[in-house]
């Protein structure tokens, strides 16, 4: 199980099936600003589709292939962070996230990214991290920016947002040049 307090009310911790009101609930709340960005948003119509993505995440965590997580703020559920996958032959993983609209600019997707960046480098002994965000989504793109990543490049058409491809930037941090938080 994951949990990581990361002080002044901020939490990681791993989400269980009595989060996916919850969770259904962060989504709802700002669906079509949430929609601008996530393929996912438009098939999250009640908890159910939350709680299969919880157990899913169960699985993904039992399996030690990574995890996913909610992000709480003064024990409220803002959003979710998470390892795509752990690449454990070549050391590497990459880093997804999504907060509410009403918790943006506080920090909390920086800081939490920070938590998960310095997990996988000093705990999971991985080598390479990366954070792939929507060319056009300042605000995602600005996390890995504030943390020092390297823009390594755009990924063409790297995803199908319902109607339309979307370009990526790709950040990467390399472990011998990441210094861990205090």
């Amino acid at each position: 199980m994951v949990c990581f307090n990361l002080g002044d009310g901020l939490e990681i911790k791993s989400l269980q099936s009595d989060h996916s009101e919850e969770l259904f609930a962060s989504v709802d709340s700002c669906r079509s600003y949430l929609r601008q960005w996530l393929p996912w948003v438009d098939t999250t119509v009640s908890p159910r589709e939350s709680l299969q993505f919880i157990e899913a995440a169960r699985r993904q965590e039992e399996s030690k292939n990574g995890f996913q997580a909610g992000i709480w703020f003064h024990d409220k559920l803002v959003g979710c962070i998470g390892y795509h996958a752990l690449d454990s032959k070549n050391r590497k993983t990459s880093i997804g996230y999504w907060l509410r609209a009403d918790a943006q600019g506080k920090g909390i997707a920086t800081r939490a990214c920070r938590a998960m960046i310095d997990h996988a480098f000093f705990d999971l002994k991985m080598h390479r991290l990366e954070i792939r965000c929507g060319v056009k989504n300042a605000k995602s793109r600005a996390v890995p920016e504030r943390l020092g990543l390297n823009c390594e490049g755009i990924a063409r058409d790297s995803e199908w947002l319902y109607d339309h491809f979307v370009d990526h930037a790709v950040y990467a941090a390399i472990a011998t040049e990441w210094k861990r938080s205090s």
